[in-house]
């Protein structure tokens, strides 16, 4: 299993940014992509931004591409590091946002950080 803890929400005008952190623990060397996805209230969970572990090939919403960025540090301590780099933030972007692991031998997503609140006021 892989454990994952958000930090680095808060609430911030529009127009300002946000560096989202993500630290997964455990068995991360089975690690094939890391993802930031949100929910709104009233709304279902969506997808935001991933990058695949192995070639650091990043993927975007249609509607964060150009202002938000996924990225990675390399493993440390057996603890991978994702960040979510958002500028240009819009009220629309409020949500609480969770990062999550896909692993080996899973078809999906499936280890879930508690998530992190993200509130752009205008």
């Amino acid at each position: 299993q892989v454990q994952v803890v958000e930090s680095g929400g808060g609430l911030v005008q529009a127009g300002g940014s946000l560096r989202l952190s993500c630290a997964a623990s455990g068995r991360t060397i089975y690690t094939v992509a890391m993802g930031w996805f949100r929910q709104a209230p009233g709304k279902e969970r969506e997808f935001v931004a991933s990058i695949r572990w192995s070639t650091g090939n990043t993927y975007y919403a249609d509607s964060v591409k150009g202002r938000f960025t996924v990225s990675r540090d390399l493993p440390k301590n057996t603890k991978n590091m994702v960040y979510l780099q958002m500028n240009s933030l819009k009220p629309e972007d409020t949500a609480v946002y969770y990062c999550a692991a896909h692993l080996q031998g899973s078809s999906d997503y499936g280890s879930w950080g508690q998530g992190t609140q993200v509130t752009v006021s205008s």
